[in-house]
């Protein structure tokens, strides 16, 4: 048995997911006693390499080329497809991002395999991949048994441990497939300086309560707190956040280890999003908001009153 780890690099920079992705493919490779192989596609991105074999990479096959600059879902797919034909994984392992849910559906039904997103845990159970995820807006937690191979399992951002291992780290350079192929990179744009949501370890919310649509209290305390700004779908509709600052069912979700709601009510919608946080704080005027059912700490109180004192005491803290 063989395990494949997908990794997701920006600009040269690994995403967290994909360290996280490492750690559980080498957890697993420990545990059946198998290799781990990792995949790095990209162009520049020699260097890269060598950053990724201390977390138990036993070969890593790198495609670098500049037809893989930009990712373009077809050259990357047929580049991976290459990759897996080779090395015959019977459990790959990516993350939940936009480009694992974009690229995995397309490999799994390429190679006739089974595929699980957002899953917060993978293991083998006699012989066969498992994976763990949130059913029911975060109520439940199912195991899922897929009976084909390759198995895709697609890790949530924030849901796994990242540990270092020993791996034998051979390196492995591949020419990219690049087939001409409809699609072309036509531009991209950036939020400079913005923290990935998905990945950020602290995230501050504003939702309805958030009145008038002022986030320059939710902004100060994020940044003091190195998170992100999260909002529910209530202050995006409103016009007060872009979308992809939308956690939710309609959103992105998240497993940040703080979580902190304000003026959000709690809706089953919004919670599903957020559920797997480790640890949820709310601030909100109504004492009956549904959001305090679901927090470890809340606070009840006017939210422009409450946030000026909750920033003041983080300067004291941070000195």
């Amino acid at each position: 048995m063989r395990a494949l780890v997908i990794t997701e690099q920006l600009d040269g920079i690994f995403r967290k997911v994909s360290y996280e992705a490492l750690s559980e493919g080498r957890r697993i490779a420990d545990a059946i006693n198998c290799e781990m192989t990792a995949a790095v596609l990209g162009s520049g991105i020699q260097n890269l390499a060598e950053e990724i074999k201390k977390y138990g990479a036993d070969k890593i096959i790198v495609a670098d080329d500049p037809a893989l600059a930009e990712y373009l879902t077809d050259k990357y797919t047929l580049t991976l497809a290459d990759i897996i034909e080779k090395e015959k994984p019977e459990i790959i392992i990516l993350g939940s991002t936009s480009l694992g849910k974009d690229i995995a559906p397309r490999l799994c039904a390429k190679f006739n395999g089974a595929i699980a997103t957002d899953c917060i845990s993978a293991s083998i159970q006699g012989g066969k991949a498992c994976a763990s995820r949130y059913i029911y807006g975060g109520k439940l937690i199912t195991e899922v048994i897929l009976n084909a191979k390759p198995a895709f399992i697609a890790l949530r951002p924030n849901a796994v441990s990242i540990n270092e291992a020993d791996g034998k780290g051979e390196i492995e350079k591949i020419g990219a497939n690049t087939q001409d192929t409809p699609l072309m990179f036509i531009e991209k744009k950036m939020d400079a300086g913005k923290k990935e949501l998905t990945e950020a370890d602290i995230i501050v919310a504003g939702g309805r309560g958030v009145t008038g649509g002022d986030f320059s209290a939710i902004e100060e305390l994020t940044e003091l707190l190195d998170g992100a700004v999260g909002a529910s779908r209530a202050a995006v509709d409103e016009g007060w956040r872009p979308h992809s600052d939308q956690v939710g069912q309609t959103g992105k979700v998240v497993s940040p280890s703080l979580y902190i709601a304000c003026g959000i009510s709690g809706a089953i919608q919004h919670f599903a999003g957020m559920a797997s946080s480790k640890i949820i704080a709310a601030i909100n005027k109504d004492e009956e908001a549904p959001i305090f059912a679901k927090s470890d700490y809340g606070v009840v109180g006017e939210l422009f009153q409450v946030l000026p004192e909750v920033i003041k005491e983080v300067k004291k803290i941070k000195g």
